[in-house]
């Protein structure tokens, strides 16, 4: 038992030691050892963990430099930042299961868009950001400038503007702690989100040009060349929450640079963890087993690889509670 770490730390490491719970453990040591070793960490964010509010822990693991790159879903860039500044508006409803098709249409009625157990309240969230974002997406239209979704949330909350706003910690939103540190974010699929559909009505309209936000193509070619930058030494390691276009999109960028950039020295992942409860099943990419991703090109023989057949929002927490030495 090391005693320089907090009670969560001793705790799983005296209970945590066998099946899913030491797949967890093992999982976080692996982590720890590969930062360790000098190597960097990419974190991938599916799912709605935002709304589960992971940031409570990853926005220190931010802060204290155990992530060097996130990938997310539009809905996780957004929705950091909706319970930055709406959080007392939330609703819970712990009888989600029980639900009719009545009850959510009046949930609908009320402004409420639920996410299992939570329901995002939309004036306070969705239009409360879409006024602030809406005027940093015209002034760059109207400079001709081109930056990247997250790009525009960085100024957003970099300007101040929000802070009237805001009903939690600043120190938990981790949206915040990744602005203050210009840290890289890939957001595949952004168009897919609620801040996605809004620009792309704004298109519609004619208001706002498409060539105003970078796309997904160029998210690719950047990660591209920032992969090249950073694969040196120990490598850049890959910790994959849930499945999807957050996970599919960056791992892809090994094969790609490998195969059709034809770099056949670039170095693969170089450790895989990926925490889901995704059963493996017929063509599902969130429940293949890692294995699978050897045979694209993805990860090498000898990387680490760990897989934790969990609920996230209650491994992440305790495998980032670890890395901190909570």
């Amino acid at each position: 038992m090391n005693n320089t770490r907090g009670p969560i730390s001793q705790f799983i490491e005296k209970n945590y030691l066998h099946f899913n719970a030491a797949a967890l453990m093992d999982a976080a040591k692996g982590y720890e050892t590969h930062l360790e070793e000098g190597g960097k960490m990419m974190v991938t964010l599916a799912g709605a963990m935002s709304t589960a509010e992971l940031g409570i822990s990853l926005a220190e693991m931010i802060r204290q430099d155990k992530i060097a790159i996130i990938s997310c879903t539009g809905a996780n860039l957004e929705e950091d930042i909706m319970n930055l500044v709406a959080h007392s508006h939330y609703k819970r409803v712990p009888h989600y299961r029980d639900l009719s098709p009545q009850d959510e249409w009046d949930l609908l009625e009320n402004h409420y868009n639920r996410v299992t157990d939570t329901c995002i309240p939309e004036e306070e969230a969705f239009r409360r950001l879409q006024k602030h974002i809406h005027k940093i997406w015209k002034d760059a239209d109207n400079s001709g400038e081109r930056y990247f979704p997250h790009e525009y949330m960085y100024k957003m909350l970099l300007s101040g503007d929000l802070e009237q706003y805001y009903e939690i910690d600043p120190k938990n939103s981790w949206m915040l702690a990744a602005a203050e540190k210009n840290l890289p974010i890939v957001v595949p699929g952004w168009e897919d989100s609620t801040m996605g559909n809004i620009f792309a009505s704004y298109i519609i309209k004619g208001e706002l040009k498409a060539s105003t936000m970078k796309s997904g193509i160029e998210y690719m070619a950047w990660l591209a060349d920032w992969y090249v930058k950073n694969s040196s030494g120990k490598g850049i390691g890959f910790f994959q929450i849930g499945g999807g276009i957050a996970g599919d999109f960056p791992i892809c960028v090994v094969p790609m640079l490998y195969q059709d950039m034809e770099m056949p020295e670039i170095p693969f992942w170089s450790y895989f963890c990926q925490i889901s409860d995704s059963t493996t099943s017929y063509g599902s990419y969130s429940g293949a087993v890692p294995n699978e991703k050897i045979t694209w090109g993805k990860l090498d023989i000898h990387t680490p690889k760990f897989i934790v057949e969990s609920d996230a929002t209650i491994v992440c927490p305790l495998i980032f509670a670890w890395l901190l030495k909570q």
